[in-house]
Protein backbone atom coordinates (compact mmCIF):
# COMPACT_ATOMS: atom_id res chain seq x y z
CA UNK A 1 0.00 0.00 0.00
CA UNK A 2 2.92 2.34 0.52
CA UNK A 3 6.22 3.21 -1.05
CA UNK A 4 7.48 3.98 2.45
CA UNK A 5 8.63 1.39 4.93
CA UNK A 6 7.26 3.38 7.88
CA UNK A 7 3.67 3.43 6.62
CA UNK A 8 0.99 1.75 8.68
CA UNK A 9 -0.77 -0.42 6.17
CA UNK A 10 -4.39 -1.37 6.83
CA UNK A 11 -4.50 -4.67 8.72
CA UNK A 12 -8.20 -5.17 8.13
CA UNK A 13 -9.37 -7.78 5.63
CA UNK A 14 -12.79 -7.68 3.96
CA UNK A 15 -13.38 -9.93 0.99
CA UNK A 16 -15.50 -8.70 -1.89
CA UNK A 17 -19.15 -9.64 -2.07
CA UNK A 18 -20.40 -10.19 -5.64
CA UNK A 19 -22.69 -7.51 -6.99
CA UNK A 20 -23.33 -3.87 -6.39
CA UNK A 21 -23.97 -2.13 -3.07
CA UNK A 22 -25.69 1.25 -2.98
CA UNK A 23 -25.86 3.55 0.04
CA UNK A 24 -28.13 6.56 0.36
CA UNK A 25 -26.97 8.98 3.04
CA UNK A 26 -29.78 11.24 4.19
CA UNK A 27 -29.07 14.92 4.71
CA UNK A 28 -31.03 18.17 4.90
CA UNK A 29 -29.99 19.12 1.37
CA UNK A 30 -30.68 15.72 -0.20
CA UNK A 31 -28.72 12.48 -0.44
CA UNK A 32 -25.22 11.52 -1.52
CA UNK A 33 -25.03 8.23 -3.38
CA UNK A 34 -22.02 5.94 -3.11
CA UNK A 35 -21.99 2.92 -5.42
CA UNK A 36 -19.55 0.08 -4.78
CA UNK A 37 -18.39 -2.48 -7.33
CA UNK A 38 -16.71 -5.72 -6.26
CA UNK A 39 -13.33 -6.77 -7.67
CA UNK A 40 -13.18 -10.45 -8.72
CA UNK A 41 -9.78 -11.14 -7.12
CA UNK A 42 -10.08 -11.52 -3.34
CA UNK A 43 -7.64 -9.57 -1.15
CA UNK A 44 -6.33 -7.70 -4.21
CA UNK A 45 -5.81 -4.45 -2.26
CA UNK A 46 -6.71 -1.88 -4.95
CA UNK A 47 -4.65 1.28 -4.53
CA UNK A 48 -4.17 3.68 -7.45
CA UNK A 49 -6.86 4.75 -9.91
CA UNK A 50 -6.94 7.00 -12.97
CA UNK A 51 -9.24 7.84 -15.89
CA UNK A 52 -8.02 6.18 -19.07
CA UNK A 53 -7.90 7.40 -22.68
CA UNK A 54 -10.68 4.91 -23.49
CA UNK A 55 -13.26 6.56 -21.23
CA UNK A 56 -12.93 3.89 -18.53
CA UNK A 57 -11.24 3.88 -15.12
CA UNK A 58 -8.01 1.95 -14.60
CA UNK A 59 -6.67 0.85 -11.22
CA UNK A 60 -3.88 -1.12 -9.59
CA UNK A 61 -4.28 -4.22 -7.46
CA UNK A 62 -1.32 -4.01 -5.13
CA UNK A 63 -1.96 -7.34 -3.43
CA UNK A 64 -3.34 -9.11 -6.48
CA UNK A 65 -0.54 -8.31 -8.90
CA UNK A 66 -2.98 -7.06 -11.53
CA UNK A 67 -4.15 -3.97 -13.35
CA UNK A 68 -7.91 -3.53 -13.38
CA UNK A 69 -10.25 -1.68 -15.70
CA UNK A 70 -13.77 -0.67 -14.74
CA UNK A 71 -16.40 0.84 -17.00
CA UNK A 72 -18.59 3.65 -15.71
CA UNK A 73 -21.35 1.02 -15.56
CA UNK A 74 -19.23 -1.03 -13.13
CA UNK A 75 -17.95 -3.88 -15.31
CA UNK A 76 -14.48 -4.98 -14.15
CA UNK A 77 -11.75 -6.61 -16.26
CA UNK A 78 -8.38 -7.64 -14.82
CA UNK A 79 -4.98 -7.99 -16.45
CA UNK A 80 -2.14 -9.84 -14.65
CA UNK A 81 1.24 -8.18 -14.23
CA UNK A 82 4.40 -9.03 -12.32
CA UNK A 83 5.22 -7.48 -8.97
CA UNK A 84 3.12 -5.21 -6.80
CA UNK A 85 1.63 -2.35 -8.84
CA UNK A 86 1.35 0.85 -6.82
CA UNK A 87 -0.10 3.86 -8.64
CA UNK A 88 -1.23 4.45 -12.22
CA UNK A 89 -1.74 7.35 -14.63
CA UNK A 90 -2.66 8.00 -18.25
CA UNK A 91 0.31 8.74 -20.48
CA UNK A 92 0.60 11.11 -23.46
CA UNK A 93 1.01 8.08 -25.76
CA UNK A 94 -2.49 6.72 -25.22
CA UNK A 95 -1.34 4.03 -22.78
CA UNK A 96 -1.54 3.64 -19.01
CA UNK A 97 1.66 3.83 -16.95
CA UNK A 98 2.12 2.39 -13.47
CA UNK A 99 4.74 1.73 -10.83
CA UNK A 100 5.84 -1.77 -9.84
CA UNK A 101 6.84 -1.16 -6.25
CA UNK A 102 8.44 -4.50 -5.42
CA UNK A 103 10.69 -5.20 -8.37
CA UNK A 104 11.64 -1.56 -8.98
CA UNK A 105 10.08 -1.17 -12.40
CA UNK A 106 7.80 1.14 -14.33
CA UNK A 107 5.04 -0.60 -16.23
CA UNK A 108 3.08 0.32 -19.33
CA UNK A 109 -0.23 -1.25 -20.30
CA UNK A 110 -2.15 -0.66 -23.50
CA UNK A 111 -5.93 -0.33 -23.44
CA UNK A 112 -5.95 -3.86 -24.92
CA UNK A 113 -4.11 -5.14 -21.83
CA UNK A 114 -0.58 -5.65 -23.20
CA UNK A 115 1.99 -5.04 -20.44
CA UNK A 116 5.62 -3.94 -20.83
CA UNK A 117 7.96 -3.16 -17.92
CA UNK A 118 11.12 -1.07 -17.66
CA UNK A 119 13.65 -1.63 -14.83
CA UNK A 120 14.66 1.37 -12.72
CA UNK A 121 18.47 1.79 -12.39
CA UNK A 122 18.26 2.00 -8.58
CA UNK A 123 17.15 -1.43 -7.44
CA UNK A 124 15.03 -1.55 -4.31
CA UNK A 125 13.93 2.04 -4.90
CA UNK A 126 10.24 1.17 -4.33
CA UNK A 127 8.58 3.46 -6.87
CA UNK A 128 5.12 4.51 -5.75
CA UNK A 129 3.27 7.38 -7.40
CA UNK A 130 3.43 8.38 -11.07
CA UNK A 131 2.03 11.24 -13.14
CA UNK A 132 2.22 12.65 -16.66
CA UNK A 133 4.49 15.69 -16.90
CA UNK A 134 4.19 18.82 -19.04
CA UNK A 135 7.26 17.70 -21.01
CA UNK A 136 5.68 14.59 -22.53
CA UNK A 137 7.36 12.24 -20.05
CA UNK A 138 6.12 10.35 -16.99
CA UNK A 139 7.42 11.31 -13.53
CA UNK A 140 7.47 9.08 -10.47
CA UNK A 141 8.60 8.94 -6.84
CA UNK A 142 11.07 6.42 -5.43
CA UNK A 143 10.17 5.97 -1.76
CA UNK A 144 13.23 4.00 -0.67
CA UNK A 145 15.54 5.32 -3.38
CA UNK A 146 14.94 8.90 -2.18
CA UNK A 147 14.71 10.10 -5.74
CA UNK A 148 12.29 11.44 -8.30
CA UNK A 149 12.39 9.57 -11.59
CA UNK A 150 11.51 10.48 -15.14
CA UNK A 151 10.70 8.00 -17.89
CA UNK A 152 10.12 8.76 -21.55
CA UNK A 153 7.40 6.96 -23.49
CA UNK A 154 10.25 5.01 -25.12
CA UNK A 155 11.31 3.72 -21.69
CA UNK A 156 14.41 5.84 -21.01
CA UNK A 157 14.74 6.52 -17.28
CA UNK A 158 16.55 9.38 -15.53
CA UNK A 159 16.74 9.76 -11.74
CA UNK A 160 17.14 12.88 -9.61
CA UNK A 161 18.28 12.58 -5.95
CA UNK A 162 16.32 14.56 -3.34
CA UNK A 163 18.46 16.89 -1.19
CA UNK A 164 16.92 15.78 2.12
CA UNK A 165 18.17 12.33 3.12
CA UNK A 166 15.60 9.60 3.83
CA UNK A 167 12.72 11.90 2.84
CA UNK A 168 10.66 9.02 1.39
CA UNK A 169 8.88 10.78 -1.50
CA UNK A 170 5.34 9.56 -1.98
CA UNK A 171 2.78 11.45 -4.11
CA UNK A 172 3.54 13.45 -7.25
CA UNK A 173 1.52 15.65 -9.60
CA UNK A 174 1.97 18.15 -12.42
CA UNK A 175 1.62 21.71 -11.16
CA UNK A 176 0.05 24.76 -12.80
CA UNK A 177 3.50 26.36 -13.05
CA UNK A 178 4.99 23.80 -15.45
CA UNK A 179 6.84 21.94 -12.70
CA UNK A 180 6.22 18.67 -10.85
CA UNK A 181 5.27 18.74 -7.16
CA UNK A 182 5.72 15.87 -4.71
CA UNK A 183 5.31 14.98 -1.04
CA UNK A 184 8.01 13.76 1.35
CA UNK A 185 6.46 11.61 4.08
CA UNK A 186 9.31 11.39 6.59
CA UNK A 187 11.02 14.52 5.31
CA UNK A 188 7.77 16.38 6.09
CA UNK A 189 8.23 18.61 3.07
CA UNK A 190 6.65 19.43 -0.24
CA UNK A 191 9.09 19.25 -3.11
CA UNK A 192 9.10 20.98 -6.46
CA UNK A 193 11.13 19.68 -9.38
CA UNK A 194 11.57 21.35 -12.74
CA UNK A 195 11.53 19.29 -15.93
CA UNK A 196 15.31 19.77 -15.97
CA UNK A 197 15.58 18.12 -12.54
CA UNK A 198 16.16 21.10 -10.21
CA UNK A 199 14.58 20.40 -6.81
CA UNK A 200 13.34 22.90 -4.22
CA UNK A 201 11.83 21.83 -0.89
CA UNK A 202 9.30 23.58 1.37
CA UNK A 203 8.70 22.45 4.99
CA UNK A 204 5.22 21.49 6.19
CA UNK A 205 4.41 23.29 9.50
CA UNK A 206 2.99 20.30 11.42
CA UNK A 207 5.83 17.99 12.61
CA UNK A 208 5.64 14.31 11.63
CA UNK A 209 2.44 14.96 9.68
CA UNK A 210 3.43 12.53 6.90
CA UNK A 211 2.21 14.30 3.73
CA UNK A 212 1.05 11.78 1.13
CA UNK A 213 -1.27 12.54 -1.78
CA UNK A 214 -0.98 15.75 -3.80
CA UNK A 215 -2.94 17.32 -6.65
CA UNK A 216 -3.35 20.59 -8.53
CA UNK A 217 -6.35 22.58 -7.37
CA UNK A 218 -8.80 24.75 -9.32
CA UNK A 219 -7.40 27.81 -7.52
CA UNK A 220 -3.90 27.55 -9.00
CA UNK A 221 -2.43 26.02 -5.83
CA UNK A 222 -1.34 22.51 -4.88
CA UNK A 223 -3.35 20.58 -2.29
CA UNK A 224 -2.07 17.64 -0.27
CA UNK A 225 -3.06 15.24 2.50
CA UNK A 226 -1.32 14.85 5.86
CA UNK A 227 -1.90 11.25 6.92
CA UNK A 228 -0.66 11.52 10.52
CA UNK A 229 -1.29 15.25 10.85
CA UNK A 230 -5.00 14.74 10.08
CA UNK A 231 -4.96 17.82 7.91
CA UNK A 232 -5.35 18.95 4.34
CA UNK A 233 -2.56 21.24 3.21
CA UNK A 234 -2.46 23.92 0.53
CA UNK A 235 0.77 25.26 -0.95
CA UNK A 236 1.12 28.09 -3.40
CA UNK A 237 3.58 27.85 -6.27
CA UNK A 238 5.73 30.28 -4.26
CA UNK A 239 5.88 27.77 -1.39
CA UNK A 240 3.46 29.27 1.15
CA UNK A 241 1.72 26.50 3.11
CA UNK A 242 -1.70 26.67 4.83
CA UNK A 243 -3.20 23.73 6.75
CA UNK A 244 -6.83 22.82 7.48
CA UNK A 245 -7.74 20.41 10.28
CA UNK A 246 -10.10 17.53 9.46
CA UNK A 247 -12.95 17.29 12.02
CA UNK A 248 -12.76 13.49 12.41
CA UNK A 249 -9.71 12.65 14.53
CA UNK A 250 -7.35 10.01 13.13
CA UNK A 251 -9.07 9.97 9.74
CA UNK A 252 -5.82 9.17 7.92
CA UNK A 253 -6.29 11.26 4.76
CA UNK A 254 -4.43 9.70 1.85
CA UNK A 255 -5.56 10.31 -1.73
CA UNK A 256 -6.75 13.68 -3.05
CA UNK A 257 -8.06 14.99 -6.35
CA UNK A 258 -9.60 18.08 -7.87
CA UNK A 259 -13.31 17.51 -8.42
CA UNK A 260 -15.50 18.65 -11.32
CA UNK A 261 -17.47 20.77 -8.83
CA UNK A 262 -14.55 23.11 -8.10
CA UNK A 263 -13.69 21.49 -4.75
CA UNK A 264 -10.99 19.09 -3.58
CA UNK A 265 -11.98 15.55 -2.62
CA UNK A 266 -9.92 13.20 -0.47
CA UNK A 267 -10.04 9.73 1.07
CA UNK A 268 -10.06 9.09 4.82
CA UNK A 269 -8.37 5.71 4.88
CA UNK A 270 -8.49 5.16 8.64
CA UNK A 271 -11.72 7.12 9.19
CA UNK A 272 -13.46 5.11 6.46
CA UNK A 273 -14.92 8.12 4.70
CA UNK A 274 -14.68 10.48 1.77
CA UNK A 275 -13.93 14.13 2.46
CA UNK A 276 -14.48 17.32 0.53
CA UNK A 277 -12.74 20.64 1.12
CA UNK A 278 -13.57 23.88 -0.63
CA UNK A 279 -10.77 26.22 -1.69
CA UNK A 280 -11.84 28.38 1.29
CA UNK A 281 -11.18 25.49 3.69
CA UNK A 282 -14.70 24.25 4.46
CA UNK A 283 -14.64 20.49 5.09
CA UNK A 284 -17.46 17.99 4.43
CA UNK A 285 -17.23 14.30 5.33
CA UNK A 286 -19.23 11.35 4.03
CA UNK A 287 -19.08 7.94 5.75
CA UNK A 288 -18.51 4.82 3.67
CA UNK A 289 -21.40 2.31 3.41
CA UNK A 290 -19.02 -0.64 3.87
CA UNK A 291 -17.27 -0.91 7.24
CA UNK A 292 -13.46 -0.99 7.30
CA UNK A 293 -13.20 -0.51 3.54
CA UNK A 294 -10.17 1.83 3.80
CA UNK A 295 -10.77 4.16 0.81
CA UNK A 296 -7.40 5.01 -0.70
CA UNK A 297 -6.92 6.51 -4.18
CA UNK A 298 -9.44 8.94 -5.68
CA UNK A 299 -9.93 10.64 -9.07
CA UNK A 300 -12.52 12.52 -11.09
CA UNK A 301 -14.10 10.21 -13.64
CA UNK A 302 -15.19 10.78 -17.25
CA UNK A 303 -18.82 10.55 -16.08
CA UNK A 304 -18.55 13.66 -13.88
CA UNK A 305 -18.40 11.66 -10.65
CA UNK A 306 -15.65 10.71 -8.19
CA UNK A 307 -14.14 7.22 -8.33
CA UNK A 308 -12.00 5.68 -5.61
CA UNK A 309 -10.37 2.44 -4.50
CA UNK A 310 -11.20 0.55 -1.31
CA UNK A 311 -7.94 -1.03 -0.18
CA UNK A 312 -9.40 -3.35 2.45
CA UNK A 313 -12.94 -3.53 1.06
CA UNK A 314 -11.64 -4.85 -2.28
CA UNK A 315 -14.03 -2.66 -4.20
CA UNK A 316 -14.12 0.32 -6.51
CA UNK A 317 -16.36 3.11 -5.30
CA UNK A 318 -18.28 5.77 -7.20
CA UNK A 319 -19.53 8.95 -5.53
CA UNK A 320 -22.30 10.60 -7.52
CA UNK A 321 -21.81 14.34 -7.20
CA UNK A 322 -25.15 15.41 -8.61
CA UNK A 323 -26.85 14.48 -5.35
CA UNK A 324 -24.05 15.33 -2.90
CA UNK A 325 -25.34 17.59 -0.10
CA UNK A 326 -23.82 20.92 0.82
CA UNK A 327 -24.79 20.91 4.49
CA UNK A 328 -23.91 17.32 5.41
CA UNK A 329 -21.38 17.35 8.29
CA UNK A 330 -19.95 20.64 7.09
CA UNK A 331 -17.31 22.38 9.16
CA UNK A 332 -15.57 25.71 8.56
CA UNK A 333 -11.88 25.73 9.41
CA UNK A 334 -9.96 28.94 10.06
Amino acid sequence: MSGVSTEKRPQRSLLAVPGLAIALLSAPAGAATINEFSIPTAASSPAGITPGPDGELWFTEYGGGKIGRITTAGVVTEFPTAGYPGQITSGPDGNLWFTVSLGSKIGRITTAGVVTTFPIPTFGSYPWDITAGPDGNLWFTEGNGNKVGRISTAGVITEFPIPTANSHPYGITAGPDGNLWFTETTGVRIGRITTEGVITEFPVPTPASEPRGITSGPDGNLWFTEYLGNRIGRITTAGVVTEFVIPTAGSGPTGITSGPDGNLWFTETDGNGIGRITTAGVVTELPMPTANSAPYGIVSGPDGNLWFTEYSGVRIGQLILSSAPVELMSFGVD
